[in-house]
């Protein structure tokens, strides 16, 4: 029985894909082998050592120690892609608040007072006040093409916008799905310059913290609205008001409110509510469920960020989950200790990433647990489990 504990709100539709007669789910319970989250804290809480996997039901795990538990041989996954929808239509609704001024406009009806005659005499001596910009034709320059860039891109195309994109690392994946009329910027500078308005998609890493900070803003073009659903540490919100202030961007539409921004007269700061949606809250949970149940049942990998993608269809015999530091002999050593307990390898796979390495190996007995304890034992070995 696999041990599951929630330290959110899971949406149901995933926990249904844990079968109850092998898992345990429930938000107190000691020794779990699993844990779900979505936005809670796990930095200061201390790493149970059954701990075997993290789930995390969305796509940022700022909130996940993963550099601890890589020490560990912990995977932790993420749903990339599961709430790009959600986010992507935040962002086209942001395009058009910032365009056509519409918060600013709907606060200022609301303050209006006196009789229907008298409210709509003022209506038509402030409409002025709030006149915007149309989309069509205008630049829309996108830092970042994952799941969520290349659908904001794809649809900005279909409100009749150009896009430029900038992204060296995008994946083929994501190549394959972005439309061919997507342009690619040179460099960010490249970009910045070209862009009426600037939405940002990239991970909150230390390469990206500040990226857009005052002299980025500085290289813009005069009147550019900037959209941040990524994460606020990426643009210098200091920086964005004083470039407000002189005249350099029109308009900030973010997700992520602070004091400096809430009452600011140009910008919209919505309460983190990019991904706020029911299918992107089941979505997000329905994936990384059923990545944390793979990986709990065959041991194989995919989406996670720490771990490297490993899937080895599973057949017959008996299976062996290892992490360890990816150094030389590994393969060797786990090789000659299963050789030395007599048991033959059906089946291999090894697989690295950066520091850490993953071996998943099928082999044609059951594994006593003095083998176990003899692979656990080679130096470098993180995790061992026998599946």
């Amino acid at each position: 029985m696999y041990k599951i504990l929630t330290l959110n709100n899971i949406s149901i539709a995933g926990l249904e894909r844990l079968p109850r007669d092998q898992y345990e789910v429930a938000s107190e319970i000691q020794h779990p082998d699993a844990i779900l989250v979505r936005s809670h804290n796990m930095r200061k809480m201390t790493i149970p050592p059954t701990l075997k996997a993290v789930g995390r039901a969305g796509v940022g795990v700022n909130n996940i120690p993963v550099a601890d538990l890589n020490e560990r041989g912990v995977a932790v996954f993420n749903a990339p892609g599961a709430n790009a929808n959600a986010v992507k239509e935040a962002v086209l609704a942001g395009l058009l608040l910032a365009a056509r001024n519409l918060c600013q406009a709907w606060e200022a009806a609301g303050a209006l007072a006196g009789t229907d005659e008298e409210i709509h005499r003022q209506v038509e001596a402030q409409k002025k006040r709030f006149v915007g910009i149309e989309l069509p034709g205008r630049t829309l320059g996108i830092i970042g093409l994952g799941a969520i860039g290349v659908q904001v891109a794809n649809a900005a195309l279909a409100l009749g916008m150009r896009v430029v994109g900038y992204d060296p690392q995008i994946t083929v994946q994501r190549a394959w799905a972005l439309s061919a009329e997507v342009e690619q910027a040179t460099s960010l500078d490249h970009l910045l310059s070209q862009a009426d308005f600037l939405s940002l998609h990239v991970p909150l890493l230390e390469a990206t913290q500040g990226l857009i900070n005052r002299e980025r803003l500085r290289s813009m073009k005069p009147g550019a609205r900037l959209l941040n659903f990524a994460r606020a540490e990426i643009i210098d919100e200091v920086a964005v008001v004083e470039a407000i202030r002189e005249g350099k961007i029109a308009a900030y539409v973010c997700d992520f409110p602070s004091n400096r921004l809430k009452e600011h007269p140009q910008v919209i700061a919505l309460p983190h509510i990019g991904a706020s949606t029911y299918e992107a809250e089941e979505n997000c949970a329905v994936m990384v469920v059923e990545q944390i149940h793979e990986f709990l049942q065959n041991g194989n990998v995919q989406n996670s960020v720490n771990f490297p993608e490993a899937m080895l269809p599973r057949t017959e015999g008996w299976r062996l989950a290892i992490a360890n530091a990816n150094i030389p002999t590994m393969v060797a050593q786990i090789s000659t200790h299963l050789a030395e307990g007599g048991l033959n390898i059906i089946d291999m796979l090894n697989k690295s990433r950066r520091d850490l390495a993953y071996t998943l190996v099928d082999v044609d007995r059951p594994i006593p647990k003095h083998l176990l304890d003899g692979i656990k034992a080679i130096q470098g070995v993180l995790s061992v489990r026998a599946l």
